[in-house]
């Protein structure tokens, strides 16, 4: 044990002494500002942590050193002093022109990654033109229905050089089909390139809502993706597993960790089913933390997240290569934190989600524009997001030390709180029956809107408490952020550019190609060789994904009273 019992009972004396003789007569004269404190989440919050709040830890078996199991620490031995995090800003609005200009402008600021942002038709897998579409263009990301329209998000920017990542789920397999037939075009081997998939089906499922096909033949297509990685893509992450939308959709921190491992782990079952072996594709799973504003819990949070990944990894499902025992993560400061009243204070907002996301470990970042409240960010707004990650690096002196909050006894019993709650979330979903089962029992989603029913009610009664929303309030403000105004003609000029790629390809070869790739949904194949086909082909998004709705049939969502 890492502390002596005798000394455990005279601090424990101690400290019955200090609240008698201290405490008390402070309280007597100037009571505390609450009666109880707590986390956002809701955990309770003590005055005042000592080693009697951890004094059953053990350093080997519950923090270990960093690089070293079981990673509670860090999954590098020398943390960010040996590489900075990834700072990789998530970009995307309008045409592959504009999208692409914003890249270049992002990697001249020192910008080390790609993240791609979609617009709502392309996650629904329809293509611009459709009538389902109508008015959704470019407005939460870029628009993508064609190879065409990949080759111009990505000219002139190396595809052998970034990695890239991309934030997209049903239609996955296709956009990943385009990313690959793109980089072969500019003579990069798919097995070069280096990037992740977001492709978290079961994340819409239970928060995000952005689904196609029923849950079943939409895991099919995960695992078909993480096959083909596994035999041909050596350096892509096939999935990213989200607890971003989770937590936006109004999750505790606990809830947010316990519902992403449970899909990872979900992940990991039906890939093991396939007949892939465990080493074979888990070190090639990633994940995706939101990072909001409770500094300790954040950092607790990823903390905790990869001790359990680890030990779930090693100890349940038997991986021998350390590599499939390390959780690796991007985090995203939280975008529901941020205010459209007193704009420019989300930068302060900003700074502290990622300087939590820095202590915590995380091994890229995005930080969120003062903006991003009234619309798409700015490039100036987006500048001032990108210099805040590299202050963090460069001037405060954080990233000189690994896991500087290690042994402090408030984050390090926060930490086993939070291991504890997700383990008892774990017992919850096996009664379900697994994961599926809890999806369409509702029980995700209604741990969900609790969680966010009781936050909106503490926001309402002040317990909760919004700078410039609900305190601090500027009745006279005037807001004068500039905004991102999108090209009018750039929906034209889309669909012009999509009806010319329709005139020119090779009909026969498109027809070809959907009968093949409708062959191979029907016989349980592999459909990934069959997508990149029809990427080559100039078939479209809404041509193959409709294909795959015929296949497979749409998802509608039960309703659960």
């Amino acid at each position: 044990m890492t502390f002596d019992r005798e000394k455990l009972e005279a601090l424990r004396r101690q400290q019955a002494e200090w609240q008698e003789d201290t405490l008390k007569p402070t309280l007597d004269k100037m009571p505390e500002r609450r009666e109880q404190f707590t986390t956002q989440s809701g955990v309770p919050v003590d005055r005042l942590y000592t080693p009697l709040d951890v004094a059953d830890m053990d350093y080997a078996r519950d923090l270990g050193n960093p690089g070293e199991y079981p990673y509670t620490r860090g999954i590098h031995a020398t943390g960010h002093r040996g590489k900075l995090w990834t700072m990789r800003m998530f970009a995307g609005f309008g045409t592959a022109e504009e999208t692409n200009e914003r890249f270049k402008y992002l990697i001249k600021q020192g910008n080390m990654g790609l993240s791609v942002a979609f617009d709502l038709p392309t996650l629904m897998g329809y293509d611009t033109d459709a009538p389902e579409a109508l008015g959704e263009f470019g407005k939460c990301g870029v628009a993508i229905s064609s190879l065409r329209d990949m080759e111009i998000l990505f000219d002139g920017i190396p595809l052998d050089e970034v990695s890239t990542s991309m934030t997209i789920n049903s239609p996955a397999p296709m956009i990943w089909a385009f990313y690959i037939a793109a980089a072969e075009k500019q003579g990069v081997p798919m097995a070069q390139l280096r990037g992740t998939l977001q492709n978290d089906i079961l994340k819409e499922y239970i928060a995000q809502k952005e689904y196609i096909f029923p849950p079943e033949p939409s895991m099919r297509l995960v695992t078909d993706t993480v096959e083909f990685a596994a035999q041909h893509m050596p350096l892509w992450n096939s999935i990213s597993v989200s607890g971003y939308h989770i937590r936006e959709a109004g999750s505790t921190a606990v809830q947010e960790l316990a519902f992403t491992l449970a899909d990872g782990l979900e992940y990991v079952r039906w890939a093991l089913e396939r007949g892939l072996d465990i080493d074979e594709f888990a070190p090639r799973i990633s994940f995706f933390f939101n990072c909001h504003n409770d500094f300790f819990e954040e950092i607790a949070k990823m903390r905790a997240a990869r001790r359990i990944w680890a030990r779930e990894m090693r100890e349940t499902f038997g991986a021998k290569n350390p590599r499939s025992w390390l959780m690796r993560f991007h985090t995203q400061t939280a975008g529901v934190s941020l205010t459209a009243q007193q704009p420019e204070i989300n930068v302060v907002r900003v700074a502290i989600q990622a300087l939590a996301g820095v202590m915590g470990g995380t091994q890229s970042l995005h930080t969120n524009s003062l903006d991003e409240a009234l619309a798409l960010p700015s490039e100036h707004a987006v500048t001032i997001a990108l210099r805040t990650q590299q202050i963090i690096a460069e001037e405060s002196g954080v990233a000189n030390v690994i896991d500087p909050l290690g042994g402090s006894y408030f984050v390090e019993a926060l930490t086993d709180r939070t291991e504890a709650d997700v383990y008892e979330y774990f017992s919850q979903i096996d009664a379900l029956g697994g994961v599926l089962p809890a999806i369409e029992a509702g029980f995700f989603q209604q741990e969900i809107g609790d969680a966010s029913y009781r936050h909106q009610m503490e926001f309402d009664r002040q317990e909760r408490v919004m700078v410039g929303v609900n305190r601090y309030v500027d009745a006279d403000e005037q807001i004068k952020v500039p905004i991102l105004k999108m090209d009018p003609a750039g929906y034209d000029r889309q669909v012009t550019r999509l009806n010319q790629v329709r005139a020119e390809r090779d009909a026969d070869a498109v027809q070809a190609a959907l009968s093949a790739l409708r062959e191979a949904a029907a016989d349980d194949r592999n459909v990934m060789p069959y997508l990149i086909d029809a990427a080559k082909a100039y078939v479209t998004l809404g041509e193959m994904t409709d294909v795959l709705r015929q296949s497979f049939g749409i998802y509608e969502e039960p309703i659960h009273i």
